[in-house]
């Protein structure tokens, strides 16, 4: 596997610090003095024309000086001489670099200039850069200290990467005094090159890093984060805090689904989304962290809470419910076995109360009881120093208790001086404690959210037929139109028009332009019907005295159009109005007003909504948020987080829950599909227990919005890639189609596999393998598209659909190279569909940008050799394996 293209930043050999000096204060003095202290085992060298030595050591004028080249430069010098750095390094073979500017402020207006010119020499050279204006980067487990932080980090388990200086010195004072070492701190600074989403993608697989902490300011590329985000919180826990949750100088949004839906609900959906978890608090970041350090994890979400009184029980009990967790109940023999450790007048049930005169025994003997129950997944302890208190004794009882249990245990010792020493025992012993009952459960709460989110990364969609393609083409004759007319948002009638292409039920309407037309429209529709303004300047109708509802006559309809036209025309120019709308009313017996909708965020793209609906909607606030694209499952998921799903029984199965999943699913296309898209907003949508229909939507068009690319530039997650779907026809005559496997594939895969001869597994996979596990069908069958990608070869049958075979790659860390698996089903051997699928495979990462295409093969696979062979690849031996060949070949066309 190639190293990571980070790797000269965390595993250097030499480093050159560019402006370390002996000045006292000075930044290059600070930063070569960490380096020296560190206890890095590699070469430090210090680079200065207007020194001979610094420290003692030798001194070049330049990094062209240096042979061989540094592996990792950090730069300190005045922000002027940054282009003219990085030009000299880039010439030298420099890749990696670390800014740390010793004055930023230095050339005043000419600053941004001056970056701009710097990052397009790195950009030049290949070199890829940390900061500016940061901390620096430190690297435990190797002793690199590349920072002018005080701190001395000791080793651990955490990687702690911030935009914050501030945060990061605040965030190392604390775990010095707490004793939480970590693998890796970056205090990012402003993202220029290096991001968090190539950060995490390095994180991910670092075998050093077992949990990841973030406080984020601001994301970049969206799409980077979200994918070095998915990948890091599929294999360790990642929590994330964003400071800047509000946006006071926010614009009045266009819609209601606009006024619902902020930045910050879209950068919580995308943390869900990926599986991480977010606290809010910087308290409840620290928190986490100490929980994680412990290396405990929650399997539920029943708590147990045993104290020495009741008060400190029942506020722990009140936050549990607070934060979603459940108060564990416990089995009858836990609670005779407690009742018999306490007076009478003892609390046996949960919280159990060990009272005031509790000793470090019955904590230990309570404790122990609480975990030998199956009905409890961890257990909060505290203690309040009262007279009969040892505090001491009673750590060290629970902290024995909780040794060697794969339970949560958490302590937690109230009050101040006369708990000092056993909260600093629990710390030296690395026993998670907490100052307060609302940080020891927002890390149980983190925990559970953690557990949470990976079971809903393991949820598999079902497969299911698929729904009527949508007419794509129709929507886009219609923004189109409104596009050439200049119109900022579609009228309510071509809103429905592209609705209705993406097949989402909406309720018929006609738009007329004079009294006597409305009135025939009443009479065609027989039923009691609304009549409404129709006009692309009025978003909201109502508000304007543009709507009347329950017309049961033509003549009514008649009266209600020249109402309506003569109250509207007081306040809008005549050439704004376009006559209005006629449409039934919908009103069955139990119908209740949903909404869904769609705001562009600036970040994330677009984001999906869902909540009550109506005129009272943004009073209402309620709302469910998801990035799209959808699967059924991630919009079940959506229907069953906001309170009118609740309402509505959208918990369990149903027919109305089968057609708003597919509703948010269809919306979810549409907003993929038609980038020219910002917002919709479809409220209200009327639904009772089988059936829904939109009553009313309002479309806004995105200034410039570019044309359809099949990359999704406008999506935060890559869409499923439609455009790589090929027939193909073998040299027999069998048609076949080659596509990209989605989500819903899992038990085409299962049964793919399962068809396979346990020879061609082997080959397959390199070890015996019988089944595939439900973590391993997602890993095949949710990939990342940006990222990877599995195409599959299918045959549709009356019966069934046929999986052939199944070719991926997945970049490697290089970021220019990718590695390839590929197997055929062993009835379709030798009849050429592995070549079309390798074939197709090199076209679409060739299409990425990709270098290379590298794998392994048995050296027995004489069959998968010979089709190497046949496409050009070339073969190597593995020295320390024959039994492997190395096959690669360069992916530019010949």
């Amino acid at each position: 596997m190639a190293s990571h293209y980070l790797q000269h930043f965390f595993a250097p050999s030499r480093i050159a610090v560019i402006g370390a000096s002996e000045r006292p204060g000075a930044v290059g003095t600070r930063v070569f003095a960490n380096l020296l202290d560190g206890g890095f085992k590699g070469d430090v060298v210090p680079i200065n024309p207007n020194r001979e030595t610094v420290a003692g050591h030798a001194c070049p004028d330049s990094v062209r000086d240096m042979s061989p080249p540094p592996d990792l430069v950090v730069i300190c010098v005045a922000a002027r001489h940054l282009p003219g750095v990085l030009e000299d390094c880039g010439r030298v073979g420099v890749h990696a670099a670390l800014i740390i500017a010793a004055s930023l402020m230095d050339v005043g207006r000419n600053l941004k200039r001056i970056e701009q010119r710097a990052l397009e020499a790195a950009r030049r050279h290949e070199i890829r850069v940390i900061g500016p204006d940061w901390v620096g980067l430190m690297r435990p487990p190797v002793g690199l200290n590349a920072s002018f932080s005080k701190h001395r980090v000791t080793q651990g388990q955490i990687a702690l990467v911030s935009q914050s200086g501030a945060v990061t010195s605040s965030a190392l004072d604390w775990a010095a005094d707490r004793g939480i070492g970590f693998s890796t701190v970056v205090s990012l600074g402003d993202t220029r090159d290096v991001d968090f989403g190539d950060l995490l993608d390095f994180l991910a697989t670092d075998p050093t890093t077992r949990s990841i902490l973030l406080f984020i300011e601001a994301v970049g590329d969206a799409r980077r984060f979200l994918s070095g985000l998915r990948a890091a919180a599929r294999l360790k826990p990642v929590i994330v805090m964003k400071a800047g949750r509000h946006d006071p100088g926010a614009s009045a949004a266009r819609s209601h689904t606009g006024r619902l839906v902020g930045r910050d609900d879209a950068f919580t959906a995308a943390v869900d989304r990926a599986g991480a978890v977010r606290v809010r608090e910087i308290g409840q970041l620290f928190s986490v962290a100490e929980l994680l350090a412990s290396g405990q994890r929650l399997s539920g979400d029943r708590i147990a809470v045993l104290g020495n009184g009741g008060g400190p029980g029942i506020i722990a009990t009140d936050l549990l419910q607070d934060r979603g967790l459940r108060l564990a109940t416990l089995a009858a023999d836990s609670e005779r076995a407690l009742a018999s450790l306490m007076p009478p007048c003892g609390e046996s049930g949960n919280p159990v109360n060990l009272l005031g005169d509790a000793d470090a025994a019955r904590y230990r003997r309570a404790l122990s009881l609480c975990l030998a129950d199956d009905g409890v997944d961890g257990v909060l302890t505290l203690l309040s120093p009262q007279v009969m208190t040892d505090p001491v004794a009673s750590a060290n009882a629970v902290r024995e208790a909780a040794d060697g249990q794969r339970k949560p245990v958490l302590a937690c010792w109230l009050g101040g001086g006369s708990i000092r020493t056993a909260r600093k025992t629990l710390t030296e012993q690395r026993f998670p404690n907490f100052a307060t009952p609302e940080n020891a459960v927002e890390a149980l709460s983190a925990l559970a959210r953690y557990r949470d989110s990976q079971q809903r990364l393991l949820q598999v969609p079902a497969a299911g037929e698929r729904a009527q393609e949508p007419d794509v083409s129709a929507a886009r004759r219609i923004i189109a139109e409104a596009q050439r007319r200049g119109q900022p948002r579609l009228t309510p009638m071509q809103s429905k028009r592209v609705l209705a292409a993406f097949r989402l039920p909406v309720i018929p309407t006609v738009v007329v332009r004079s009294a006597e037309a409305a009135a025939e429209a009443a009479a065609e529709f027989d039923s009691p019907v609304a009549v409404k303004i129709n006009s692309v300047a009025i978003a909201h109708k109502a508000d304007v005295g543009g709507v009347r509802l329950n017309i049961t006559t033509p003549s009514a309809a008649a009266q209600a159009y020249e109402d309506i036209v003569a109250t509207v025309t007081a306040r809008y120019e005549p050439a704004l109005l376009d006559g209005c709308s006629v449409e039934p009313m919908h009103a069955p017996q139990n119908g209740r007003e949903i909404m869904l909708g769609a705001v562009r965020d600036p970040v994330f793209g677009p984001v999906l909504s869902f909540g009550a609906g109506g005129s009272m909607v943004e009073m209402i606030q309620d709302r469910a948020c998801g990035l799209p694209p959808l699967n059924d499952f991630l919009a079940r998921d959506m229907l069953q987080r906001s309170r009118v799903g609740a309402f509505l029984g959208l918990d369990a199965p149903s027919a109305l829950r089968g057609q708003l999943e597919q509703a948010l699913l269809r919306l979810s296309d549409l907003v993929c599909l038609l980038p020219e898209i910002c917002d919709v907003d479809v409220n209200p949508v009327i639904v009772d227990a089988d059936s829904l229909v939109a009553v009313d939507a309002r479309i806004h068009l995105c200034a410039g919005a570019p044309r359809t690319d099949p990359t999704y530039p406008h999506m935060a997650i890559m869409p499923y890639p439609a455009h790589l779907a090929r027939h193909e026809t073998l040299a027999d005559g069998e048609q076949i189609l080659v596509r990209p496997i989605r989500p819903e594939d899992a038990e085409l895969e299962q049964r793919f596999f399962a068809d396979l001869s346990p020879r061609s597994r082997y080959f397959r996979f390199m070890e015996h393998i019988q089944a595939l596990s439900t973590t391993a069908l997602v890993r095949f069958t949710q990939i990342d598209y940006d990222r990877e990608m599995a195409l599959v070869a299918v045959r549709e049958t009356p019966v069934q659909i046929e999986a052939l075979g199944v070719a991926r790659y997945i970049i490697n860390p290089d970021g220019v190279s990718c590695e390839f698996a590929l197997a055929v089903a062993d009835a379709w051997h030798g009849r050429g569909v592995g070549r079309r699928l390798m074939e197709r495979l090199m076209e679409t990462a060739r299409s990425r940008g990709l270098a290379e295409i590298k794998g392994e093969v048995l050296a027995n696979n004489q069959a998968m050799l010979g089709l190497m062979t046949r496409l050009g690849f070339n073969r190597k031996r593995d020295p320390e394996d024959l039994a492997i060949t190395h096959v690669s070949r360069p992916l530019a066309e010949p």
